[in-house]
């Protein structure tokens, strides 16, 4: 048994830091999409919550295969324990409202992060947009699903500013997440 470099080491600790952060990020994104704030609406089985904010922390935190994890599970589960129904398009939506954040950098808000918060907002109201049209129709669906997203991902985006500010003045990623 040969042991470790002192790289190696450094490596291992990095990935479980990551797959922990991973984990937490995940059960906050349940949390907070089925049980903190989750509000049905329409008849089709869906609600407004706030998960999408710690979604949006993670892609701002995280490198972007563990932010789409933690996104993927976090909200799966939720679905799961909520309206199983969308549980397949809710963790293919919403591993792709990750892909315009960048984890980079000392700082959660950035502008790039800001311009990604209007892009997760069309990536997310497409998505169920079309999930919703496949399983209840399109007609239907424009009305309900937009509105919903406007109000979940407008919600979600409002506190991703105040929660990632407040961690930025205390210095979570250079400080804190080390």
């Amino acid at each position: 048994m040969s042991e470790l470099t002192a790289k190696e080491n450094i490596k291992t600790a990095d990935t479980v830091k990551r797959i922990t952060a991973t984990a937490v990020m995940a059960a906050l994104t349940t949390l907070m999409t089925a049980y903190i704030f989750h509000i049905p609406v329409g008849v089709n089985g869906g609600y407004v919550h706030l998960g999408d904010t710690m979604i949006y922390l993670a892609a701002a935190f995280l490198p972007l295969p563990y932010a789409c994890a933690a996104g993927a599970i976090g909200g799966g589960l939720a679905d799961l324990l909520t309206a199983p129904v969308w549980a397949p398009a809710t963790i293919i939506i919403k591993m792709l409202i990750c892909l315009p954040f960048s984890s980079k950098g000392t700082k959660l808000v950035t502008k790039r992060n800001v311009v990604a918060l209007f892009l997760a907002f069309a990536i997310s109201a497409t998505g169920y947009y079309i999930a919703e049209g496949i399983m209840f129709g399109f007609t239907a669906s424009f009305f309900t699903s937009v509105s919903g997203s406007i109000v979940q991902s407008g919600g979600s985006a409002i506190m991703f500013v105040i929660i990632g500010t407040a961690l930025d003045k205390i210095g979570f990623k250079t400080n804190i997440a080390k």
